[in-house]
Protein backbone atom coordinates (compact mmCIF):
# COMPACT_ATOMS: atom_id res chain seq x y z
CA UNK A 1 0.00 0.00 0.00
CA UNK A 2 2.78 2.19 0.99
CA UNK A 3 4.17 2.05 -2.83
CA UNK A 4 0.80 3.14 -4.14
CA UNK A 5 -0.22 6.10 -1.76
CA UNK A 6 3.70 7.24 -2.75
CA UNK A 7 2.81 7.21 -6.62
CA UNK A 8 -0.91 9.39 -5.83
CA UNK A 9 1.50 12.26 -4.49
CA UNK A 10 3.84 11.49 -6.87
CA UNK A 11 1.28 12.15 -9.47
CA UNK A 12 -0.22 15.28 -7.98
CA UNK A 13 3.10 16.93 -7.05
CA UNK A 14 3.13 16.39 -11.08
CA UNK A 15 -0.19 17.64 -11.93
CA UNK A 16 0.36 21.00 -9.45
CA UNK A 17 3.95 21.38 -11.32
CA UNK A 18 2.08 21.04 -14.38
CA UNK A 19 -0.09 24.00 -13.46
CA UNK A 20 2.90 26.12 -12.57
CA UNK A 21 4.81 25.78 -15.23
CA UNK A 22 1.67 26.61 -17.61
CA UNK A 23 0.44 29.78 -15.82
CA UNK A 24 4.37 30.89 -16.18
CA UNK A 25 5.10 29.59 -19.05
CA UNK A 26 2.01 32.21 -20.51
CA UNK A 27 0.86 32.58 -24.10
CA UNK A 28 -1.41 29.64 -25.58
CA UNK A 29 1.57 26.56 -27.21
CA UNK A 30 2.61 24.37 -24.65
CA UNK A 31 6.20 23.13 -25.56
CA UNK A 32 7.70 19.55 -24.96
CA UNK A 33 10.38 21.93 -22.59
CA UNK A 34 6.98 23.01 -20.03
CA UNK A 35 5.59 19.78 -20.31
CA UNK A 36 9.30 17.85 -18.93
CA UNK A 37 9.54 20.52 -16.07
CA UNK A 38 6.37 19.79 -14.75
CA UNK A 39 7.09 16.02 -14.92
CA UNK A 40 10.63 16.94 -13.49
CA UNK A 41 11.68 14.87 -16.30
CA UNK A 42 13.98 15.74 -19.81
CA UNK A 43 13.02 16.71 -23.35
CA UNK A 44 14.54 13.49 -24.20
CA UNK A 45 11.96 11.41 -21.82
CA UNK A 46 8.98 13.26 -23.02
CA UNK A 47 9.85 12.78 -26.38
CA UNK A 48 10.11 8.73 -25.83
CA UNK A 49 6.89 8.67 -24.54
CA UNK A 50 4.77 10.62 -26.73
CA UNK A 51 6.62 8.43 -29.67
CA UNK A 52 5.62 5.29 -27.69
CA UNK A 53 9.39 3.52 -26.67
CA UNK A 54 10.17 1.27 -24.60
CA UNK A 55 13.23 2.58 -22.74
CA UNK A 56 10.84 4.58 -19.76
CA UNK A 57 9.68 2.97 -16.47
CA UNK A 58 6.50 2.69 -15.80
CA UNK A 59 6.03 5.38 -13.05
CA UNK A 60 8.04 8.11 -15.28
CA UNK A 61 5.52 7.72 -17.94
CA UNK A 62 2.72 8.13 -15.97
CA UNK A 63 4.18 11.56 -14.74
CA UNK A 64 4.90 12.22 -17.85
CA UNK A 65 1.01 11.29 -19.20
CA UNK A 66 -0.30 13.41 -16.27
CA UNK A 67 1.76 16.44 -17.29
CA UNK A 68 1.09 16.09 -20.93
CA UNK A 69 -3.33 16.41 -19.60
CA UNK A 70 -2.37 18.67 -16.84
CA UNK A 71 -0.39 21.38 -19.70
CA UNK A 72 -3.23 20.55 -22.45
CA UNK A 73 -0.27 19.75 -24.80
CA UNK A 74 -1.10 19.09 -28.23
CA UNK A 75 1.52 17.40 -30.59
CA UNK A 76 2.78 19.86 -33.80
CA UNK A 77 0.37 19.22 -36.52
CA UNK A 78 -2.54 18.40 -34.48
CA UNK A 79 -3.84 21.21 -32.99
CA UNK A 80 -5.74 22.74 -36.37
CA UNK A 81 -8.86 22.78 -36.52
CA UNK A 82 -11.07 20.06 -38.37
CA UNK A 83 -10.41 16.83 -39.20
CA UNK A 84 -7.30 15.13 -41.06
CA UNK A 85 -10.00 12.41 -43.17
CA UNK A 86 -8.16 9.81 -41.85
CA UNK A 87 -8.81 6.43 -39.59
CA UNK A 88 -6.57 4.21 -38.87
CA UNK A 89 -6.55 0.08 -38.74
CA UNK A 90 -4.24 -1.56 -37.09
CA UNK A 91 -4.08 -5.72 -37.38
CA UNK A 92 -1.99 -8.48 -36.57
CA UNK A 93 -2.39 -10.72 -39.85
CA UNK A 94 -4.29 -10.25 -42.81
CA UNK A 95 -3.69 -14.13 -43.16
CA UNK A 96 -7.39 -15.18 -42.09
CA UNK A 97 -10.58 -14.61 -43.46
CA UNK A 98 -12.33 -13.49 -40.00
CA UNK A 99 -9.37 -10.42 -40.25
CA UNK A 100 -11.12 -9.90 -43.78
CA UNK A 101 -14.27 -9.49 -42.75
CA UNK A 102 -12.95 -7.40 -40.61
CA UNK A 103 -11.01 -4.86 -42.73
CA UNK A 104 -14.35 -4.94 -45.21
CA UNK A 105 -16.52 -3.84 -42.65
CA UNK A 106 -14.18 -1.05 -41.44
CA UNK A 107 -13.44 0.11 -45.06
CA UNK A 108 -16.99 0.65 -46.10
CA UNK A 109 -17.85 2.31 -42.70
CA UNK A 110 -14.67 4.87 -43.52
CA UNK A 111 -16.07 5.28 -47.15
CA UNK A 112 -19.71 5.59 -46.05
CA UNK A 113 -18.34 8.49 -43.61
CA UNK A 114 -16.14 10.78 -45.73
CA UNK A 115 -12.78 9.21 -44.39
CA UNK A 116 -9.82 7.10 -45.78
CA UNK A 117 -9.07 4.05 -44.22
CA UNK A 118 -4.90 3.78 -43.46
CA UNK A 119 -4.41 0.18 -43.04
CA UNK A 120 -1.09 -0.94 -41.13
CA UNK A 121 -0.12 -5.10 -40.45
CA UNK A 122 1.49 -5.25 -37.89
CA UNK A 123 3.23 -8.92 -38.52
CA UNK A 124 3.67 -9.41 -34.96
CA UNK A 125 5.36 -12.49 -35.87
CA UNK A 126 8.18 -11.45 -37.57
CA UNK A 127 8.38 -7.69 -36.07
CA UNK A 128 8.89 -5.77 -32.96
CA UNK A 129 5.51 -4.46 -31.98
CA UNK A 130 7.20 -0.52 -31.59
CA UNK A 131 7.69 0.21 -34.54
CA UNK A 132 3.96 0.38 -35.94
CA UNK A 133 3.30 2.12 -32.57
CA UNK A 134 6.22 4.90 -33.38
CA UNK A 135 4.94 5.70 -36.74
CA UNK A 136 1.35 5.93 -35.49
CA UNK A 137 1.99 7.97 -32.58
CA UNK A 138 3.75 10.53 -35.21
CA UNK A 139 0.79 11.57 -37.66
CA UNK A 140 -2.31 12.59 -37.52
CA UNK A 141 -5.52 10.57 -37.21
CA UNK A 142 -9.15 11.30 -36.65
CA UNK A 143 -9.16 7.65 -34.65
CA UNK A 144 -7.56 4.59 -34.35
CA UNK A 145 -8.57 0.82 -34.45
CA UNK A 146 -6.89 -1.72 -32.83
CA UNK A 147 -6.91 -5.65 -33.74
CA UNK A 148 -3.96 -6.83 -32.19
CA UNK A 149 -3.02 -10.32 -30.92
CA UNK A 150 -2.65 -11.79 -27.22
CA UNK A 151 0.88 -10.88 -27.85
CA UNK A 152 0.47 -7.22 -28.19
CA UNK A 153 -2.37 -5.71 -26.94
CA UNK A 154 -0.71 -5.72 -23.27
CA UNK A 155 1.64 -2.98 -25.07
CA UNK A 156 -0.97 -1.43 -26.97
CA UNK A 157 -3.12 -1.16 -23.75
CA UNK A 158 -0.76 0.56 -22.11
CA UNK A 159 0.26 3.11 -24.67
CA UNK A 160 -3.49 4.00 -25.62
CA UNK A 161 -3.77 7.37 -24.07
CA UNK A 162 -0.01 8.16 -25.62
CA UNK A 163 -2.40 8.89 -28.69
CA UNK A 164 -3.71 11.93 -29.53
CA UNK A 165 -7.05 10.67 -31.37
CA UNK A 166 -9.92 8.54 -30.24
CA UNK A 167 -9.42 5.12 -30.16
CA UNK A 168 -11.38 1.76 -29.76
CA UNK A 169 -10.38 -1.93 -29.56
CA UNK A 170 -12.00 -4.57 -31.61
CA UNK A 171 -11.66 -7.48 -28.76
CA UNK A 172 -10.87 -10.43 -31.13
CA UNK A 173 -9.06 -12.12 -28.57
CA UNK A 174 -10.26 -10.57 -25.63
CA UNK A 175 -9.06 -9.82 -21.67
CA UNK A 176 -8.36 -5.95 -21.98
CA UNK A 177 -9.17 -4.23 -19.23
CA UNK A 178 -12.47 -2.66 -18.51
CA UNK A 179 -11.20 0.95 -18.62
CA UNK A 180 -10.17 0.39 -22.49
CA UNK A 181 -12.88 1.37 -25.65
CA UNK A 182 -13.67 -2.29 -26.81
CA UNK A 183 -16.23 -3.75 -29.04
CA UNK A 184 -16.51 -7.81 -28.57
CA UNK A 185 -18.64 -10.66 -28.96
CA UNK A 186 -20.42 -13.21 -26.45
CA UNK A 187 -17.90 -15.63 -26.75
CA UNK A 188 -19.24 -17.92 -23.80
CA UNK A 189 -23.09 -17.74 -25.53
CA UNK A 190 -21.79 -18.44 -28.65
CA UNK A 191 -19.84 -21.86 -27.12
CA UNK A 192 -22.52 -22.51 -25.29
CA UNK A 193 -25.40 -22.24 -28.42
CA UNK A 194 -22.85 -24.82 -30.58
CA UNK A 195 -22.93 -27.34 -27.76
CA UNK A 196 -26.60 -27.07 -27.14
CA UNK A 197 -27.33 -27.69 -30.66
CA UNK A 198 -25.19 -30.94 -30.50
CA UNK A 199 -26.47 -32.22 -27.31
CA UNK A 200 -30.05 -31.13 -28.76
CA UNK A 201 -29.37 -33.97 -31.96
CA UNK A 202 -28.44 -36.77 -29.49
CA UNK A 203 -24.37 -36.14 -29.49
CA UNK A 204 -23.04 -37.74 -26.04
CA UNK A 205 -19.07 -37.43 -26.99
CA UNK A 206 -18.74 -34.01 -28.35
CA UNK A 207 -15.13 -32.82 -28.87
CA UNK A 208 -13.94 -29.03 -28.43
CA UNK A 209 -10.70 -27.99 -30.22
CA UNK A 210 -10.29 -24.33 -28.40
CA UNK A 211 -7.60 -21.69 -29.10
CA UNK A 212 -3.84 -21.14 -27.57
CA UNK A 213 -4.09 -21.08 -24.14
CA UNK A 214 -3.59 -17.40 -23.57
CA UNK A 215 -6.04 -15.93 -25.73
CA UNK A 216 -9.29 -15.08 -23.74
CA UNK A 217 -11.97 -15.74 -26.33
CA UNK A 218 -11.25 -19.42 -26.49
CA UNK A 219 -11.29 -19.95 -23.19
CA UNK A 220 -14.43 -18.50 -23.30
CA UNK A 221 -16.00 -20.57 -25.89
CA UNK A 222 -14.49 -23.36 -23.97
CA UNK A 223 -16.84 -22.39 -20.73
CA UNK A 224 -19.55 -21.79 -22.87
CA UNK A 225 -19.18 -25.55 -24.12
CA UNK A 226 -18.58 -27.30 -20.06
CA UNK A 227 -21.70 -25.27 -19.27
CA UNK A 228 -23.86 -26.94 -22.21
CA UNK A 229 -22.87 -29.88 -21.34
CA UNK A 230 -23.66 -29.34 -17.99
CA UNK A 231 -27.21 -28.28 -18.65
CA UNK A 232 -27.16 -31.59 -20.81
CA UNK A 233 -26.48 -34.23 -18.01
CA UNK A 234 -22.63 -34.78 -19.45
CA UNK A 235 -19.88 -34.39 -17.37
CA UNK A 236 -16.99 -32.88 -19.29
CA UNK A 237 -14.28 -35.51 -20.49
CA UNK A 238 -10.99 -33.53 -20.72
CA UNK A 239 -10.28 -36.18 -22.99
CA UNK A 240 -12.28 -34.41 -25.84
CA UNK A 241 -10.66 -31.71 -25.61
CA UNK A 242 -7.86 -30.15 -27.10
CA UNK A 243 -5.99 -26.84 -27.74
CA UNK A 244 -5.92 -25.58 -31.33
CA UNK A 245 -4.68 -22.29 -32.91
CA UNK A 246 -7.70 -20.80 -34.59
CA UNK A 247 -5.99 -21.96 -38.05
CA UNK A 248 -6.55 -24.97 -40.21
CA UNK A 249 -3.41 -26.80 -39.35
CA UNK A 250 -4.50 -26.70 -35.49
CA UNK A 251 -7.63 -28.33 -36.43
CA UNK A 252 -6.52 -30.64 -38.30
CA UNK A 253 -4.19 -31.97 -35.41
CA UNK A 254 -7.11 -31.52 -32.82
CA UNK A 255 -9.21 -33.34 -35.19
CA UNK A 256 -6.36 -36.22 -36.03
CA UNK A 257 -5.91 -36.72 -31.67
CA UNK A 258 -9.75 -36.89 -30.64
CA UNK A 259 -10.65 -39.27 -33.35
CA UNK A 260 -7.99 -41.76 -32.68
CA UNK A 261 -9.48 -41.85 -29.01
CA UNK A 262 -10.70 -45.53 -28.16
CA UNK A 263 -14.06 -44.02 -27.98
CA UNK A 264 -14.11 -40.89 -29.87
CA UNK A 265 -16.30 -38.27 -30.42
CA UNK A 266 -19.33 -38.41 -32.90
CA UNK A 267 -19.08 -34.55 -32.73
CA UNK A 268 -16.91 -31.76 -32.92
CA UNK A 269 -16.88 -28.12 -31.86
CA UNK A 270 -14.20 -26.68 -33.72
CA UNK A 271 -14.05 -23.12 -31.83
CA UNK A 272 -13.43 -21.21 -35.38
CA UNK A 273 -13.84 -21.83 -38.97
CA UNK A 274 -10.56 -22.18 -40.01
CA UNK A 275 -10.11 -24.92 -37.22
CA UNK A 276 -13.10 -26.71 -38.72
CA UNK A 277 -11.99 -27.11 -42.28
CA UNK A 278 -9.20 -28.89 -40.51
CA UNK A 279 -11.84 -30.88 -39.14
CA UNK A 280 -13.16 -31.76 -42.78
CA UNK A 281 -9.95 -32.46 -43.99
CA UNK A 282 -8.61 -35.04 -41.53
CA UNK A 283 -12.25 -36.24 -41.73
CA UNK A 284 -11.58 -36.65 -45.66
CA UNK A 285 -8.17 -38.84 -44.97
CA UNK A 286 -9.91 -41.40 -42.95
CA UNK A 287 -12.97 -41.91 -45.09
CA UNK A 288 -15.71 -40.32 -42.71
CA UNK A 289 -18.60 -38.65 -44.54
CA UNK A 290 -19.77 -35.14 -42.21
CA UNK A 291 -22.06 -35.05 -41.01
CA UNK A 292 -22.78 -38.95 -41.55
CA UNK A 293 -20.22 -40.19 -39.80
CA UNK A 294 -19.32 -36.82 -37.80
CA UNK A 295 -21.30 -33.62 -37.15
CA UNK A 296 -18.95 -30.50 -37.15
CA UNK A 297 -19.36 -26.75 -35.94
CA UNK A 298 -17.51 -24.00 -36.39
CA UNK A 299 -17.14 -20.32 -34.40
CA UNK A 300 -17.13 -16.84 -36.69
CA UNK A 301 -19.33 -17.63 -39.84
CA UNK A 302 -17.11 -15.96 -42.70
CA UNK A 303 -17.87 -16.17 -46.60
CA UNK A 304 -16.39 -19.84 -47.07
CA UNK A 305 -19.06 -21.62 -44.37
CA UNK A 306 -21.14 -21.48 -47.73
CA UNK A 307 -18.75 -22.80 -50.23
CA UNK A 308 -18.12 -25.61 -48.82
CA UNK A 309 -19.51 -29.00 -48.75
CA UNK A 310 -21.37 -30.03 -46.71
CA UNK A 311 -22.15 -26.17 -45.51
CA UNK A 312 -21.16 -25.44 -42.07
CA UNK A 313 -23.01 -24.77 -38.84
CA UNK A 314 -21.59 -22.23 -37.00
CA UNK A 315 -21.69 -19.39 -34.33
CA UNK A 316 -21.95 -16.30 -36.42
CA UNK A 317 -20.48 -13.61 -34.62
CA UNK A 318 -21.11 -10.21 -36.25
CA UNK A 319 -17.22 -9.17 -37.49
CA UNK A 320 -18.09 -6.65 -39.93
CA UNK A 321 -20.13 -5.12 -37.90
CA UNK A 322 -18.09 -4.92 -35.14
CA UNK A 323 -15.93 -2.96 -37.63
CA UNK A 324 -18.22 -1.06 -38.82
CA UNK A 325 -19.45 0.28 -35.10
CA UNK A 326 -15.75 0.71 -34.22
CA UNK A 327 -15.12 3.42 -37.12
CA UNK A 328 -17.91 5.06 -36.14
CA UNK A 329 -17.45 5.52 -32.58
CA UNK A 330 -13.61 6.96 -33.06
CA UNK A 331 -15.18 9.43 -35.98
CA UNK A 332 -18.03 10.46 -33.58
CA UNK A 333 -15.27 11.10 -30.68
CA UNK A 334 -12.97 12.87 -32.77
CA UNK A 335 -15.84 15.59 -33.27
CA UNK A 336 -17.38 15.38 -29.69
CA UNK A 337 -14.22 14.69 -27.13
CA UNK A 338 -16.57 14.73 -24.44
CA UNK A 339 -18.49 11.44 -25.30
CA UNK A 340 -17.93 7.93 -22.84
CA UNK A 341 -15.74 5.42 -25.24
CA UNK A 342 -17.57 2.66 -25.59
CA UNK A 343 -17.43 -1.31 -23.65
CA UNK A 344 -20.02 -3.12 -26.17
CA UNK A 345 -20.14 -6.64 -25.99
CA UNK A 346 -22.52 -8.01 -29.61
CA UNK A 347 -24.48 -10.95 -29.50
CA UNK A 348 -23.52 -13.95 -31.42
CA UNK A 349 -26.14 -16.35 -32.54
CA UNK A 350 -25.96 -20.12 -34.23
CA UNK A 351 -26.41 -20.46 -38.02
CA UNK A 352 -27.73 -24.14 -38.82
CA UNK A 353 -26.85 -25.87 -41.99
CA UNK A 354 -25.68 -29.44 -43.56
CA UNK A 355 -22.42 -30.32 -41.43
CA UNK A 356 -24.68 -31.02 -38.59
CA UNK A 357 -27.23 -34.02 -37.99
CA UNK A 358 -29.00 -36.30 -35.22
CA UNK A 359 -26.79 -38.98 -33.67
CA UNK A 360 -26.85 -42.19 -35.28
CA UNK A 361 -24.59 -45.65 -34.17
CA UNK A 362 -21.74 -45.74 -36.27
CA UNK A 363 -21.36 -48.47 -38.59
CA UNK A 364 -18.65 -50.62 -38.62
CA UNK A 365 -16.50 -48.61 -41.72
CA UNK A 366 -16.73 -45.48 -39.72
CA UNK A 367 -16.07 -47.17 -36.90
CA UNK A 368 -12.71 -48.39 -38.27
CA UNK A 369 -12.21 -45.17 -40.33
CA UNK A 370 -11.59 -43.34 -37.23
CA UNK A 371 -8.64 -44.88 -36.70
CA UNK A 372 -5.59 -43.53 -37.59
CA UNK A 373 -4.16 -45.44 -41.19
Amino acid sequence: MRGVVATEHEDTGARRQARHVTRRGGGDRVTIAMVARAAGVSVPTVSKVLNGRDAVGPRTRRRVEDALAATGYRRRGRSEPGRAGLVDFVITELDTAWACELLRGAEHEAYRLGARLVLTVTHDRQAHPREWFRSLASRRTDGVVLVLSSRTRLIAAERLRSIDAPVVVIDQMGGYEHDVPAIGATNWAGGFAATEHLTGLGHRRIGMITGPDDVPCGLERLDGYRAALGRAGLSPDEDLVRRGDFYAGGGRRGAAELLDLPDPPTAVFAGSDQQAMGVYDEARARGLRIPADLSVVGFDDVDMCEWVTPRLTTVRQPLAEMAVLAVRDVLERAHAPGEPPPRLELSTRLVVRESTAPWRPPPARARAARRRR
